[in-house]
């Protein structure tokens, strides 16, 4: 009788603890366990090793990738030719490259900065804050991805966000330029300040050249029109601009109605 109140005792403790069923005839010393465990040598780890930039000084860097750009006949092949590229150190502190994205059969191109941590994550430009904001920009007069193609000066995300410098944007101009060979559109927008200066050269900066169609020839001997706008990080950080953005978006609807472009109803 006193066996039996014991063990209805012992049974009412596992209960409570939680042993609700028996899943072994024989006891199991999870202790003995952990000490085995901890007697084991550690693990061994993979050793990978670090990748560093190759010191290329950039006149090489420059002609290494006009070399390259000239050969790329598609944009896969340019997409190639980039990945193979060693002339930017970016490449080795970025996950991956941003190359483009939208329509390349489009009539108008779009070239920003940079990637930031959204596009480098994905792999896209334009998908992050800026990016949803120069979405929403573009619709107020019909335009979506369908209709224009996006890509960047510079490929590879600047560490921390950091503004691209004169040498890595001359190093990935070969690149850019062959870019807009093969999409060949007819209009280019050029957003943020280091777009315009990296493909129109001179001292004036984004506000004083903001707004205004300029020709263009591309080095193909192809003639287009180019205009620059304000980045949408800028508008962001500085939303009383927004409205002389406004005013740009409106001359380009025009130029492009003007132009023959079809446009969807503004949103």
């Amino acid at each position: 009788m006193i066996l039996s109140e014991n063990l209805k005792t012992l049974l009412s403790i596992f209960h409570h603890a939680g042993v609700d069923e028996i899943i072994s005839c024989q006891p199991y010393d999870r202790f003995q366990e952990i000490e085995d465990t901890l007697q084991l040598p550690p693990p061994q780890l993979e050793q990978k090793p670090f990748q560093t930039a190759p010191l290329i000084s950039p006149k090489a860097a420059s002609k290494s990738a006009e070399t390259s750009a000239s050969g790329a006949q598609t944009l896969e092949d340019l997409r190639a030719a980039l990945q193979a590229f060693e002339g930017c150190a970016l490449k080795y502190t970025a996950t991956n490259l941003v190359f483009g994205d939208g329509n390349p059969k489009a009539r108008l191109m779009l070239i920003g900065e940079a990637p930031g941590a959204d596009e480098d994550r994905q792999g896209l430009p334009f998908v992050g804050q800026s990016g949803q904001l120069l979405d929403k920009m573009f619709a107020t007069i019909g335009l979506t991805r369908q209709n224009f193609y996006i890509t960047n000066i510079i490929p590879w995300r600047p560490p921390g966000n950091r503004q691209p410098t004169p040498a890595e944007a001359d190093a990935c101009l070969p690149f850019v330029r062959r870019h807009i060979d093969l999409v060949s559109p007819d209009f280019l927008i050029l957003v943020g300040g280091t777009a315009t200066k990296t493909l129109l050269g001179g001292r004036e900066g984004i506000v004083r050249l903001r707004g205004s169609w300029k020709d263009y020839t591309s080095e193909m001997g192809k003639k287009m029109k180019v205009i620059s706008i304000f980045h949408p990080a800028y508008l962001l950080r500085s939303p009383g601009q927004k409205r002389e953005v406004w005013l740009d978006l409106i001359k380009i609807k025009h130029s492009l109605i003007e132009a023959g472009v079809e446009l969807r109803d503004a949103c």
